[in-house]
Order: structure tokens, then sequence, then C-alpha cells
């Protein structure tokens, strides 16, 4: 039987504290548990619920990893980020480096866009990017969240999660598309993969072949031969596409495709402006329409 990614994510956290570890964050059992991702437990269980002060929070799970909790820590807008990281850029990412402590924990950061304005939205994966000492993954499907899950429980490391809340009643894998001649590849990173598909489909009408190769990781980013190989094949080179801004993980990793392949490599992400609170000022990610646009431009068609 099917499942969401919603009940994937409430599955794994039911088994995560059930185990003795603990979900941090705010408003987590308020109406809706954080966008029905969370099973319905309570302090007793392991869910506990952290104060509106954004900075400090950091900080506790910080402590509560190097205790030996591997917490949870749910800030429910990646905009937050900018109050959120601050210690655990500094203190728990580099605790393995430097005193040979690890410091385990999931920062579960949570994407959104649409009239929310100019702090709280879109992705900010390219923070935790540019730092070492974490891992930043961006699981879009049900079985890469368990993938995400079984790989932090392998090792002693920080897990930087970048989800979206558009993913959430997704039921689909979402497999890799490679054509022997394509005109373009497509390298879509979180929600853009979605948008990245609808636009393949309707090129496909007009006789133009897309390659999709999804970008589950972020960091460390591995450039497979496969996909190079795919990028070098293709006639126009290829897209990296984001819900960040290009001037972080999208152009990081088109640089490295670049210098790799010898091909030329595209960004499309979020505008290099600020969001607002109404539809005409707003900054989404990548629509289908947007990328075709871009195709049909790279491609002269």
């Amino acid at each position: 039987m099917e499942t969401t990614v919603r009940d994937t994510i409430k599955d794994i956290t039911r088994q995560h504290l059930k185990a003795g570890s603990k979900c941090y964050g705010q408003c987590l059992t308020a109406v809706g548990w954080v966008g029905g991702t969370l099973p319905k437990l309570y302090e007793e269980d392991g869910m506990i619920e952290l104060s509106m002060a954004d900075v400090a929070g950091g900080g506790i799970v910080t402590g509560a990893a190097l205790a030996g909790e591997r917490p949870i820590y749910v800030v429910r807008y990646q905009g937050f980020q900018w109050y959120n990281s601050p210690i655990i850029v500094n203190y728990a990412m580099k605790s393995k480096e430097i005193w040979n402590r690890p410091c385990p924990l999931i920062v579960r950061s949570i994407a959104m866009e649409g009239g929310i304005g100019p702090v709280a939205g879109s992705s900010h994966h390219s923070i935790y990017q540019r730092m070492p000492g974490a891992k930043v993954i961006s699981p879009m499907t049900p079985k890469e969240w368990r993938y995400t899950y079984e790989k932090f429980m392998e090792g002693d490391d920080v897990f930087y999660i970048s989800e979206h809340r558009k993913s959430y009643d997704n039921k689909k894998e979402l497999p890799n598309i490679i054509h022997a001649k394509a005109d373009i590849t497509l390298f879509p990173i979180s929600i853009t993969r979605f948008a990245c598909y609808e636009a393949r489909e309707r090129l496909k009408r007009d006789g133009i072949k897309v390659n999709i190769i999804n970008q589950l990781w972020i960091k460390p980013f591995v450039f497979r031969e496969d996909w190079k190989k795919a990028l070098i094949d293709s006639k126009y080179g290829g897209i990296v596409l984001d819900d960040d801004y290009e001037q972080g993980a999208a152009s990081s990793i088109a640089h490295r495709m670049m210098l790799d392949s010898n091909k030329r490599v595209e960004t499309l992400c979020l505008k290099h402006r600020t969001a607002g609170f109404y539809p005409t000022v707003d900054n989404l990610p990548p629509s289908a329409d947007e990328i075709i646009y871009k195709i049909k431009e790279i491609c002269n068609v």
C-alpha cells in the first residue's frame, strides 16, 4: 500500500521517540501537528516544546545531541534558519572535527512559499551547505525519507534535511530519466523536481528530449559517472534548479559539473529579490512554464 511523505515522516518520528530519543521544536503539538508530520505524542513521550526564542533552540538541541540523545529538531520555516543556525553551524557541526566528539542531530527544515513574506519562505540549505561538518539532503519521496533516516542512524553526523510542505502528499518515487541523446539535462533540487517532470512531458510534445537527474544529496555532492555522461551527451548542456537562491548550492553544483564535464550548466532558482505577502510581489520556485521557457531559450526554439 502506498504511503505519503507526510505519513512516512510521522512513522519515522514515532519510531525515533519510542526508541528513547526526543523531538524538539516550536508549536509541535498545536493544531496541525506540523502539517500532520508528527505523531500525537507529548512531553512524556519525548515531544519537547521549545519557547519562541529561535536563537536558543539550536543551542538546546546541540546540548541534547552532545548528551547522547540524537534529537530531531523541527524548524517550521527554512527562512528561520538565519536565527536557528548559529550554534548548530559553529558548534554541533564542528565538534567532531575539533574535539573528536560527535554531535549527531537531525534538523528538519521545512520550506514553503506563497504569501508568507520576506523572512520565512523558501529553502535555505545553502546556509548549511557552505560550512564543514554537516550532511545536507533534500528528500521528496517516501523511500528517500526512509533512506535519509537510515543513513543518519548509521553514522554520527549532523543531518540537515531540506524538506518542502508541498511534497507531503506525494506517494510516488521520482526516478531519473536519461535518454541516449537528450537535448538538455535537468538537475533539480527540492520542490523543483515536480515541476521538472511536468515540463518534460509538455516539451516531449514539441520534440524536445529532456533528461531529469534528481539531486537528493546536496552535500556531499557526488557527480556520478552516468550523470556526467548524460550531461556530456546532451546537446545543449544542463540546468541546476533549486528553491534556494542560485548564489549558493545551485551555482556551486553547476560549477563542479562544468569543470568535470566541460559542458555549459546554467541555473534556474529563486529570483534575486525579497518576497512580499501578495501574489504580485511573491518569490516562488521555478514553475513548469518558467522551466519550459528557459529550456526553449537555451535550445534556440
